[in-house]
């Protein structure tokens, strides 16, 4: 790589001052490095006022711009169109280059292209480097050189390759060494826009459990860490803290994938036999991979379902169909579980994993709805919205994605309930009013409307809602609509 004079490092998802590959490159290749960020317009102004993902991200920034004074350099703000701001950004600063890290997602890739035409057109130059994966594009591949659709033999090319490197060596990316070339606070402006200048109201994130920015990515991963060896067990019961709650720090690039993949490996190492919990850790974190190859291969995905034959699929629609979606969306459904993800997600913006695969299973396969509907919903609630993983979930539920949930197979959302919330303390906390019911009673009341209003004063209909259907109605109703892609080979119907 040749050497240059002046380059600006645009960060994006990338939300930190260590282990960072532009960055990296900037400061090895550089005399002088300016760092920006963008608060880009054309994102911005589709979002709610309230939005937390834009909280979150102010405070991560404000975060960065501090860790980068502390090492010499400073962080320069913008609210703009970023296909505006960097080249008119990198004119002003009179850089030779502008560096940042891949984004995988079709309109990025776009915005990117326009980017560096722009600078091209400048004689300046864009390079991107690899950042947010572990393996990216082409990078793990068949025998025969195509991309995989399916999970497990991707993850054991992946762990193959993975072993066939000198992981620490390869991978992780040097900042200290080069801090000397970080530029310092510069005249093309100093200030951070307020939230309220960039349009957004505060929205508080202590009552969420949701720290911002490196810190807090750090906070979590501690507290994980403490909890990993269990993480195979506990991370299906949404009432038990099991999960690393790290999603939206890899969404925003708080915490490094690369940290996370070693430790993931120094905990399967350090025991007899490995850990379990570390092991399934590790295979969440090569699904995130997988997710991000699929998008770039396949990028007719965030429209349409993978498998082309599943765009037959016929979905509920008109007013009744767009009643049933406004119950599921406000936690109506008459379905406890249902009901309690769904509130969960609406109230915090977070909703739990086997959650996330439960509601959308009841969406899809009971109440007939487009897929696609419940992945905008989610798109707009969640905080750690990614566009590959959402994309990917949602088409596993519906059976229309790559290694996805054969159709046949229908979770059931009474059975789900007893399994992974058996005491209903999930249920409880997020569906108030059904707090008093006694265990058995909570996962199906609409069996017990005597007793609810004999014993506890509680009216299906009143005091909530009776289901929108049953499900074992619904489930014909999916095979059926299921039997335009049926494949006679595909095996035994089953009910989960």
């Amino acid at each position: 790589m040749p050497h240059f004079e002046k380059t600006l490092v645009w960060f994006r998802r990338d939300c930190r001052s260590f282990d960072h590959a532009a960055l990296s490159q900037a400061l090895q290749h550089s005399r002088q490095v300016y760092c920006a960020f963008i608060f880009d317009k054309r994102i911005l102004d589709n979002l709610p006022s309230a939005d937390r993902r834009v909280a979150f991200i102010h405070a991560s920034v404000l975060e960065l711009r501090a860790s980068l004074q502390a090492l010499g350099g400073d962080l320069i703000v913008r609210h703009d169109h970023a296909e505006h701001a960097i080249p008119a950004l990198a004119q002003q600063l009179g850089v030779d280059a502008v560096f940042a890290n891949h984004d995988y997602e079709p309109q990025a890739i776009t915005r990117d292209e326009q980017v560096g035409a722009a600078l091209q057109k400048a004689g300046r130059i864009m390079r991107t480097f690899k950042d947010q994966v572990i393996f990216e594009k082409n990078e793990i591949l068949t025998q025969s050189g195509a991309a995989f659709s399916i999970f497990t033999p991707y993850k054991n090319a992946w762990l193959k390759q993975l072993h066939a490197t000198e992981f620490s060596s390869l991978f992780f990316h040097d900042i200290e060494a080069g801090r000397n070339h970080l530029a310092p606070a510069s005249s093309v402006g100093d200030t951070v826009p307020s939230l309220q200048e960039l349009g957004f109201a505060d929205a508080s994130l202590s009552g969420l459990a949701l720290p911002a920015g490196m810190q807090g990515g750090q906070a979590l991963l501690d507290d994980f860490l403490l909890r990993l060896r269990n993480y195979d067990q506990a991370r299906d019961f949404p009432a038990i803290k099991g999960p690393s709650y790290l999603s939206v720090h890899l969404r925003f690039g708080t915490v490094s994938i690369r940290m996370l993949v070693k430790l993931a490996l120094d905990a399967m190492r350090a025991t007899d036999g490995g850990s379990k919990g570390a092991a399934v850790w590790l295979s969440e974190l090569i699904w995130r991979d997988f997710y991000f190859m699929i998008l770039y291969q396949h990028p007719h995905v965030v429209n349409a379902a993978f498998k082309p034959a599943y765009d037959a699929l016929v979905w509920e629609q008109g007013a009744p169909a767009k009643k049933r979606f406004n119950a599921w969306c406000e936690g109506a459904t008459g379905y406890p579980l249902v009901d309690a993800g769904m509130r969960q997600l609406n109230q915090t913006g977070y909703m739990h994993n086997r959650l996330r695969m439960v509601t959308a299973s009841f969406l899809v396969k009971d109440l007939g709805i487009d897929w696609r509907w419940g992945e905008a919903y989610f798109a707009e609630k969640l905080n750690d919205f990614d566009l590959a993983a959402n994309n990917g979930g949602w088409q596993w539920a519906a059976s229309t994605g790559c290694d996805a949930q054969p159709y046949f197979r229908i979770f059931n959302p009474v059975t789900q309930s007893e399994k992974f919330d058996p005491y209903g303390k999930f249920i409880r906390r997020y569906v108030p009013e059904l707090a008093a019911l006694p265990d058995k009673q909570i996962h199906a009341p609409w069996r017990y409307a005597s007793l609810l209003q004999d014993s506890f004063s509680i009216r299906l209909g009143t005091d909530y809602p009776q289901p929108l259907l049953m499900h074992e109605d619904a489930r014909k109703d999916t095979l059926a609509r299921y039997a335009v892609v049926k494949n006679p080979g595909n095996g035994s119907i089953k009910d989960q």
